[in-house]
C-alpha cells in the first residue's frame, strides 16, 4: 500500500513538474531570458568593439569621421519633430539677408514651390533688426556673411539646434570644422573678408605695398581705407582674425598704426571701391568681390594676396527655433548647401567671388588659385565682437 502511495506521489509530481515546464515555456518569462541572453550577447560584443575600436581608429582615415560629420551625428539624434501646425505651405518664408537678394528667391521658389519673402539690409541693419525683433521674431532664416554675430544668436538661444541636412554631407573639409557640434548654422561660402588693392595710375608694382604691415608705412599715409567693422558685415571678420591672432592689445596697437597714418573708414566696402577707382585714396583693404569686379570693370586696379593670408568672412545660415515655417526653412538651408545652387550662385551673383563650401562646385577662372584663407574662432570673435566694434568706434570719434 506504502508503495502504491508512493508510487502515486511521483506520478503526479512528476505531471505537476511537466505542466509548470511546458507553461513557463510560453511565458513572459522565457521571452525575459532571451533579451538577457541577447543583452549578455550585446555586451559581450560591445565590450569587444570597445577593445577593438580603439586600434582601430588609431589607423583609420583622418578624413573619415570629420568633426562636423560626427557632430551633425549626434546632433541628429536630437533633432525637433515637425510641427504639425507648420504655414509653409500657406505662408512665405522670410528670410534675412545681405547679398543674393536679386536671383536667390525666385531660384528657390522654382526649385521647392515655397514662396519667399527677403529683407534684405547691411550687418549691422540685419542684427539690430533681429535684436529689435528679440521678443517677436520676423524672420525665419538669416543668411549673412557674419559668422561671429550669427555665432552670438545662438549663444543667445535664438537658433534652433539638433538638425542635419542631408545636403551636409557635401562640405568640403576646409568648411567641415566650421559647423558647430550643435548643427546651429551651416556655411555657404568663404572669401575674402580683406585682400589689398592698389590704384596702377597712382602706384607701380614695385612700390606697391605686400602684407599687411606695409599699410601703415610712412609712404601710405593718408592713402589708405577700408570698411567700417561696425557697419560692413565682412569688415568686423577682417580686422577680428588680426586681434585673435595678435592678441588684443597688439590688435589695437596693430590698426593704431594704421589710424593715425590717415586711413579712411568707409560705411561699406562699395564705398571704399570706389574711392580707390576714383582716385581718393590710392590703397586698400577690400573683400574680394569688390576687387574683382573692380577690375572686371576695366578700372586701374590690381589685387595683392598678402603672404600671410587674407582673412575671411564665412556666410552662414541658420534658422530661427520658433519659426512656424520650419518645413520651408529646412529646405532653404538644404538649397543652399546644394552643389547646384552655390554653382548658380558663383556663375550668376554679384557677389560671387568666394570660395564654395560644398564639393563639386568651381570657383570663378579669373579667382587666384591656391589662396590663403584665415578667420578668427567663431566663439572667441564673438565673445570679442562689441569690445573690437566699441574701440574702432572711439578711434573714430577721436
Amino acid at each position: 500500500m506504502r508503495k502504491m502511495w508512493s508510487k502515486k506521489v511521483g506520478t503526479i509530481l512528476f505531471m505537476l513538474t511537466l505542466v509548470l515546464a511546458v507553461a513557463g515555456c510560453g511565458s513572459n518569462n522565457g521571452a525575459g531570458n532571451t533579451n538577457t541572453n541577447a543583452n549578455a550577447a550585446a555586451g559581450n560584443a560591445n565590450a569587444s568593439g570597445n577593445e577593438t575600436g580603439t586600434a582601430a581608429g588609431n589607423t583609420a582615415d583622418p578624413t573619415a569621421g570629420s568633426t562636423a560629420e560626427n557632430a551633425a551625428g549626434n546632433a541628429a539624434a536630437n533633432a525637433p519633430a515637425e510641427d504639425p501646425n507648420d504655414k509653409s505651405d500657406d505662408e512665405p518664408l522670410t528670410v534675412y539677408l545681405n547679398d543674393f537678394d536679386e536671383i536667390i528667391g525666385p531660384e528657390f521658389e522654382k526649385a521647392t514651390g515655397y514662396k519667399v519673402n527677403l529683407v534684405v539690409g547691411n550687418g549691422a541693419e540685419t542684427m539690430s533688426r533681429i535684436e529689435a525683433e528679440k521678443g517677436n521674431p520676423h524672420w525665419d532664416v538669416v543668411w549673412m556673411d557674419a559668422l561671429p554675430s550669427i555665432h552670438s544668436l545662438g549663444e543667445q538661444g535664438q537658433l534652433l539646434e539638433g538638425w542635419q541636412p542631408e545636403n551636409l554631407k557635401n562640405l568640403t573639409d576646409f568648411t567641415k570644422p566650421i559647423v558647430p557640434t550643435n548643427n546651429a548654422y551651416f556655411p555657404t561660402g568663404v572669401h575674402a573678408a580683406g585682400v589689398i588693392i592698389y590704384n596702377t595710375k597712382l602706384i607701380t608694382a614695385d612700390k606697391a605695398p605686400k602684407s599687411w604691415a606695409d599699410l601703415a608705412k610712412p609712404e601710405y599715409k593718408g592713402l589708405v581705407g577700408m570698411a567700417d567693422p561696425a557697419v560692413a558685415a565682412p569688415a568686423y571678420p577682417f580686422v577680428s582674425w588680426f586681434f585673435e591672432n595678435k592678441g588684443m592689445d597688439e590688435g589695437k596697437t596693430f590698426f593704431k598704426g594704421m589710424l593715425d597714418n590717415g586711413m579712411h573708414v568707409y560705411p561699406k566696402n562699395p564705398n571704399v571701391a570706389t574711392a580707390v577707382a576714383g582716385g581718393e585714396i590710392q590703397v586698400a583693404a577690400i573683400q574680394e568681390s569688390n576687387a574683382y569686379t573692380l577690375k572686371k570693370d576695366g578700372e586701374p586696379i590690381e589685387i595683392v594676396w598678402p603672404e600671410e593670408g587674407a582673412p575671411a568672412s564665412v556666410r552662414v545660415a541658420a534658422i530661427q527655433k520658433e519659426s512656424t515655417h520650419m518645413k520651408a526653412a529646412k529646405a532653404f538651408i538644404e538649397f543652399l548647401l546644394d552643389p547646384k545652387t552655390q554653382q548658380y550662385l558663383i556663375d550668376q551673383g554679384a557677389e560671387s567671388y568666394f570660395e564654395p563650401s560644398a564639393v563639386g562646385v568651381n570657383a570663378k577662372d579669373d579667382r587666384a588659385k591656391d589662396t590663403k584663407l584665415v578667420y578668427a574662432q567663431a566663439p572667441w570673435a564673438a565673445e570679442h565682437e562689441a569690445e573690437i566694434k566699441q574701440w574702432f568706434a572711439d578711434q573714430s570719434v577721436k
